[in-house]
């Protein structure tokens, strides 16, 4: 569970691209660690994670001065239909998590303007640990071919310390902007060194 751990550095940076007090769905959320920093910054936050006692922890450790949570919700994604027909998110956080079917059912979710933030293990994580079946470790350059309909804003596959870690991550907005209409700009903030990660 991550409820003392501290929300990744990437989910941290590029907060400041979603849309305020919107709405977003942390998936295979576990103990909380981005719901909880999450709801601190104000947003509407759900979860889904396949363990009711993660899911409990998360609840019962809900910080007091942040958002309440919208919904936990306990469900397995990898095996159950998606328990979330027909809502829409204004940003989908994925961290340490791979199932690689779900990902048009993620996209689906994502709301017109929406923001995609995904970091997880990539290949060569083998090497220095766990995660290392292939299942569960990104090709190189998949996330960009998973979210090559959305905008990408940012990207990024190597290898980081503290712990040794070899992770790809990408941040990625579904466009809505009209036709004719000046693009979004989209602020860039200076990276965080990789051993911060």
């Amino acid at each position: 569970m991550h409820t003392s751990t501290p929300p990744s550095d990437w989910v941290q940076r590029w907060v400041h691209l979603l849309r305020p007090k919107g709405t977003v769905l942390d998936v295979a959320c576990g103990g909380g660690r981005h719901a909880h920093w999450l709801a601190g910054q104000g947003f509407q936050v759900s979860g889904v994670d396949r363990d009711p006692l993660a899911l409990a922890t998360a609840q019962a450790c809900w910080p007091e001065h942040a958002e309440p949570a919208t919904q936990l919700l306990v469900a397995d994604l990898e095996n159950l239909p998606w328990p979330l027909p027909g809502l829409t998110f204004d940003a989908l956080v994925v961290t340490n998590y791979l199932w690689r079917p779900l990902w048009p059912t993620l996209l689906a979710a994502l709301a017109p303007g929406g923001v995609y933030i995904h970091e997880t293990f990539a290949q060569g994580n083998e090497t220095v640990g766990r995660p290392s079946r292939p299942d569960f470790l990104l090709q190189p350059g998949e996330l960009l071919t998973a979210c090559a309909g959305l905008r990408v804003v940012a990207f990024e596959d190597g290898f980081c310390t503290a712990p040794d870690r070899f992770i790809q991550r990408i941040v990625a907005v579904r466009d809505a902007t009209p036709v004719g209409a000046s693009p979004v700009r989209y602020p860039l903030i200076p990276p965080v060194p990789h051993g911060a990660g």
